[in-house]
């Protein structure tokens, strides 16, 4: 049966899935060039695949800048053609001395 270990600091015991069993035998050269290879595999699919989720997140936000310019520059021009009313200004009276 396998032997419960805790964490140490909080002597919580691990859970038996997130234990790593650990191999001691030596593994050869051509064993760890393809473990090497494999890695920088995965390592090369995941750039790419974050490097794509860059590019589209940039088009997202350039695509909502120019909405909310366009937006704002029809606001603007609506503003220019139809200018709000002027207030009433009252007149301040003079005191006499």
């Amino acid at each position: 049966m396998l032997e419960q270990r805790s964490c140490g600091l909080c002597r919580a015991p691990f859970p038996p899935d997130l234990r790593i069993s650990m191999n001691d035998e030596p593994k050869s050269a051509l064993e760890l060039k393809e473990i090497r290879q494999t890695r920088k595999r995965n390592q090369d699919a995941e750039g790419v695949k974050a490097m794509a989720e860059i590019a589209a997140a940039d088009v997202a936000i350039r695509k909502r800048t120019a909405n909310l310019r366009a937006i704002r520059l029809a606001k603007e021009e609506a503003d220019r053609a139809n200018p709000p009313p002027a207030k009433p200004t009252k007149a301040k009276k003079k005191k006499s001395t």
